[in-house]
């Protein structure tokens, strides 16, 4: 091989493996950021939406924060070696708290948390493209949604509505109504307290239903898979509980 072909052989080899760490990223860890920066924005209304993209969320009803404002820490680490520097940005118009990373480019690598805290009495709508949402301690009525990541609450009381497009979801809760689904992933509620209504179902994973000791309303199948009921059922019941996957088991049990 002469040299010159030996060279463009050598930089096909970097190209190749610029691509390749582009694609799989090197492993940053917002928790490494030991100087998270923090924002309050002013509340105006009795609803906060969350639209978030590319960061996991922590959504926490924080009883000691100061009525009317919503404060946000934000932890992010991230490096593009060939191409735009990597942004992070929030803004907040009429109750509406925006939240973006932008990073791309070949061997782009970045990582961002957000927690936000909101006082009691308000009700939250979250809508995060890309990212895991943990949230605990509401009250008041939750909605969250994400397109990527999984979904958890816990230590909760208000009407839930929680999906996933591509996750798991779970709640540990006393709410009275809740509704669940993914489209990909299991769903997994533990209620201790009887509830007026449960809504569950998966398109492509296992149900779980959990329920204190009571009487309810059951609607349990599964297209592709087992189902089990062990609670008591009485058609009459006000307490009504549909569970259902297309493809996997459906358990709705008495929890321990």
């Amino acid at each position: 091989m002469t040299r010159s072909a030996s060279v463009r052989a050598a930089a096909g080899v970097v190209v190749a493996g610029v691509l390749v760490a582009g694609v799989s990223g090197c492993g940053a860890s917002a928790g490494d950021d030991d100087h998270p920066d923090h924002r309050a924005f002013a509340l105006h209304g009795r609803t906060l939406t969350v639209d978030s993209d590319n960061s996991s969320l922590e959504v926490v009803a924080a009883p000691g924060n100061k009525a009317g404002t919503v404060q946000v820490t934000r932890w992010f680490q991230g490096s593009v070696m060939v191409g735009s520097d990597p942004k992070v940005s929030w803004s907040f118009k009429d109750d509406r708290l925006v939240l973006r990373v932008r990073c791309s480019g070949f061997i782009a690598d970045c990582s961002a948390r957000h927690r936000i805290e909101v006082p009691r009495g308000i009700a939250v709508k979250v809508e995060n493209g890309d990212g895991s949402v943990r949230a605990h301690g509401f009250a008041d009525p939750l909605t969250i949604r994400t397109s990527d990541g999984s979904v958890r609450v816990t230590d909760s009381s208000g009407a839930l509505n929680l999906r996933s497009d591509d996750g798991s979801v779970r709640a540990d809760v006393s709410s009275r109504r809740v509704r669940a689904g993914s489209s990909d992933g299991s769903v997994r509620l533990e209620l201790d307290a009887v509830p007026d209504l449960v809504d569950a179902g998966s398109d492509d994973g296992s149900v779980t239903v959990a329920l204190p000791r009571a009487a309810y309303r059951v609607k349990a199948g599964s297209d592709d898979g087992s189902v089990s009921v062990s609670v008591p059922r009485d058609d009459t019941s006000p307490h009504a509980v549909s569970a259902h996957s297309s493809d996997g088991k459906v358990t709705v049990r008495t929890a321990n």
